[in-house]
């Protein structure tokens, strides 16, 4: 098979202006005119190409977005969201019905978890979580109602990475729906090329790079795309989670220099990896040769772009983290805040931040420490600069 390279996909796909401009026009339209009646009829049926209904299905700016992504994801389709959570939850709704099964990967983000654990109670949809590295566990937990396997390439804090091959041989032979969240790890790892069969992303991250909105996106089968958008049962449709084209305009431009920025952000990451190694500073990133996944993301990696840009240490305690964080906002390291892929570094206590809707017992399970610090790593032109302010912080902290 030829290999993919999603920076290549990205750069073969051409698309113009109305006026043909070399960025797509912006369509601020909320609703969409007809010559014919009938057009708008068939329309409605999902019966016709090339026009548009209302933004709450489709409208011009998302398509040229969502067919981006799907050309990067090499998937036949694709459909953006207004956040994140909103493109996870509808693939789950859009698969699951009451009274079914999923199994999760223990550690997850804590949005999903929460999710996954507590809101889907409501609807009677059972969850287990377990060690998704685990697959003879993974093969234990399916039961005759389960539907779907859900994962994350790159584990959220963990970096746990999953064997999506594997994964989806397990899947394949129980007729299970493979879904997998892939924000850690775009352009690095094309989840669909090994079968996954929905990939999902929260775009707020490293795809649009610059943290000034909250977005997320669905890459799968044109099959699946059309049944999420179905007037009558589609749940994106229907649940109305449905991306401002203002927004999608400026993430598919932020799209033309993601590879250049994933392969900064994996080369400033391995560099701290490894002086923090050096230092005897406890550090968890899949570059390292030493990481348990290592080999397993290297055989499923696309190479020119590293591996990524999220990095934790284990700083002991709760209160020396804390201060360690302040401190290193103090001397100009990056900010004490959530999220990832900024282009300043950002760093957090996860089991105090984003994994906290995780049950402490749960916390312990996966091996999290109350002192884990997530860094995900910024642009730094100087990292070497960086490295030093941070040493000099985790040293005055004791």
């Amino acid at each position: 098979m030829k290999k993919f390279n999603p920076a290549n996909a990205l750069q073969d796909l051409s698309q113009f202006g109305e006026f043909g401009g070399v960025n797509p026009s912006v369509t601020d339209s909320a609703t969409y005119t007809f010559m014919q009646a009938k057009t708008m009829t068939d329309t409605f049926k999902g019966e016709t190409e090339g026009c548009f209904l209302y933004s709450r299905h489709w409208n011009p700016s998302n398509k040229y977005l969502s067919d981006a992504l799907a050309a990067m994801e090499n998937t036949e389709a694709g459909w953006v969201t207004a956040s994140g959570m909103a493109a996870i939850t509808c693939v789950i709704l859009q698969i699951c019905n009451t009274g079914d099964h999923i199994i999760s990967s223990l550690t997850t983000y804590g949005g999903t978890f929460a999710f996954l654990s507590n809101y889907l109670k409501k609807f009677n949809i059972e969850v287990d979580f377990v060690n998704i590295s685990d697959l003879d566990a993974v093969k234990k937990a399916i039961k005759p109602n389960t539907k779907m396997i859900y994962t994350e390439t790159m584990t959220n804090p963990m970096l746990q990475i999953s064997n999506l091959p594997e994964l989806s041989k397990i899947s394949k032979a129980n007729h299970l729906k493979l879904v997998c969240d892939n924000t850690f790890t775009p352009m690095i790892v094309t989840p669909a090329n090994f079968g996954v069969d929905v990939v999902v992303y929260s775009l707020t991250k490293f795809v649009n790079g610059k943290n000034d909105c909250v977005s997320g996106a669905i890459c799968s089968t044109q099959e699946f795309i059309n049944s999420l958008i179905d007037v009558n049962t589609g749940t994106a449709m229907l649940l109305g989670p449905a991306m401002d084209p203002k927004v999608s305009s400026a993430i598919l431009k932020n799209l033309g220099d993601l590879h250049i920025r994933m392969v900064q952000h994996s080369k400033n990451a391995m560099y701290l990896a490894n002086k923090f190694k050096e230092n005897g500073i406890k550090a968890n990133y899949p570059g390292l040769p030493e990481f348990p996944d290592h080999d397993l993301l290297k055989s499923m990696m696309n190479p020119p772009y590293g591996f990524g840009g999220i990095i934790s240490i284990d700083l002991g305690t709760e209160g020396r983290s804390f201060k360690v964080m302040e401190m290193m906002q103090d001397e100009k390291i990056g900010y004490l805040a959530v999220s990832l892929g900024y282009f300043k570094t950002l760093f957090s206590n996860s089991g105090k931040s984003t994994s906290s809707e995780i049950p402490q017992d749960l916390q312990e399970k996966m091996g999290m420490s109350e002192g884990l610090v997530r860094f995900s790593v910024g642009l730094d032109m100087d990292i070497e600069r960086t490295f030093e302010k941070i040493k000099h912080c985790i040293d005055s902290v004791k």
